[in-house]
């Protein structure tokens, strides 16, 4: 299956774009789809504790399933005022 990871601020700029598609297993999870983007990004593993993630524009968490066809996108914590 296929999914569509969209990345922003400091995780966009170490990707070097801001939308990946990805291919994952059937059952995957968003971990799953996480590792295989430090797999190919391994300075993006310094953001795996502080990170929030979405399926589908909803948040959810690194053990949520994705399917055929899902957005699953990733965001570093944000600092300001």
């Amino acid at each position: 299956m296929r999914v569509t990871v969209r990345l922003f601020a400091r995780l966009r700029d170490i990707a070097g774009t801001g939308e990946l598609t990805r291919d994952a297993p059937a059952g995957a999870n968003v971990g799953a789809v996480w590792s295989s983007l430090v797999a190919d990004f391994p300075e993006l593993s310094a953001y795996e504790k502080s990170i929030s993630c979405a399926v589908n524009a909803d948040y959810s968490r690194f053990t949520a399933t994705v399917a055929d066809g899902d957005e699953v996108a990733f965001l570093p914590p944000v600092s300001g005022g």
